[in-house]
């Protein structure tokens, strides 16, 4: 029977390190993923909108197939910058691609939109700023909620945030993780009810005990319709050793996990983006074993997405899960 990992969360995936920095006065944040070295890497963008960095390397064919980090933030396009620090505290510590006698380290960056809030304009000098302290803070602990990159995230009228979940494969051992960034267009919650879209699948009490709805639900869905204005962002990670269309595989069955937690899902509003990582520690799959995989991916997406939610706290008049749950 699968289970979740020891801590349910993305570092689970031994060998990855989680990072979370806040800006002290803003509602936004940066959050980084980071391995302990270079790592396979692929990624897959499902939504209309999406503001991503050095994406285009991750597709099949691409000269570099291994990433140092991950970073995900907010400030709309002004937070790519915070791949800026990631990448400089990297070189720092002798990390990336070499070219030379050069060093480049490979940072794809994936932004969501918290800029309903003061101030609308943030300076980009601000997120690399916040992706140094992002990358220092790093470690196994995965804090959840209003922190990072989910510090200014809305998800369908409620507070969103950051999320993460694990799970073990009982047949190959290989651990998958998820660590979902929520700033959705649609909703979590079924309406007209407290019930989590996603309540089926909570494992070990994770959000907070959900028992089964009671239909017919209310399907006529409102969607927060600000251009450019949502964006969930989810990194998934596992120890089984992928190669590149593998691994694209693999983000490509997690996005099934957004229609599992979020509806609607992949609206013209969202830049809802996968980015798959695999450290090999686990060894390889087969065809059988990969769709394994994938399933669980599903999954622990939609259970990250889930968490972001039901641990999001109330912020500047939106409000949270937990303040309009009735038990």
């Amino acid at each position: 029977m699968s289970r979740p990992g020891p801590a349910n969360a993305l570092t689970d995936v031994a060998g990855l390190q989680v990072g979370h920095a806040t800006h002290p006065s803003w509602p936004t944040g940066v959050t980084v993923v980071v391995a302990d070295e270079p790592v396979m890497a692929a990624g897959d963008v499902r939504g209309g909108g999406p503001g991503t960095r050095e994406l285009d390397l991750l597709e099949p064919g691409c000269l570099v197939e291994r990433i140092d980090a991950v970073v995900l933030a907010g400030g709309s396009a002004f937070g790519l910058a915070a791949a800026d620090g990631v990448m400089d505290a990297l070189v720092a510590d002798g990390r990336g691609f070499e070219v030379g006698a050069a060093r480049v380290p490979i940072v794809p960056a994936l932004i969501l939109f918290d800029l309903r809030f003061e101030p609308a304009f943030r300076p980009t000098a601000a997120y690399a700023t916040l992706g140094r302290d992002a990358y220092a803070a790093r470690g196994p602990g995965v804090a959840l909620g209003n922190v990072g990159a989910g510090t200014g995230a809305v998800c369908g009228g409620l507070k969103g945030g950051i999320g993460t979940a694990s799970v073990v494969d009982p047949a190959s051992g290989a651990t998958v993780g998820a660590l979902a960034a929520v700033n959705a267009a649609g909703s979590a919650v079924i309406p007209s009810t407290a019930t989590l879209w996603a309540w089926a699948l909570e494992q070990a009490g994770e959000f907070g005990g959900q028992a089964p709805p009671s239909g017919p639900f209310d399907l006529d869905h409102d969607v927060d319709a600000l251009p450019g204005g949502n964006t969930t962002l989810v990194v998934v990670a596992t120890d089984a050793a992928l190669d590149r269309m593998q691994a694209r595989r693999l983000a490509i069955m997690a996005h099934d996990g957004f229609a599992r937690a979020l509806r609607p899902v992949h609206t013209p509003f969202d830049g809802d983006t996968v980015i798959v990582l695999a450290t090999g520690r686990a060894g390889p799959v087969d065809a059988a074993g990969l769709g394994r995989l994938g399933a669980h991916a599903a999954d622990v997406t939609a259970r990250a997405i889930a968490r972001g939610v039901v641990e999001a706290t109330p912020l500047l008049g939106i409000p949270a899960y937990r303040d309009m749950r009735v038990d």
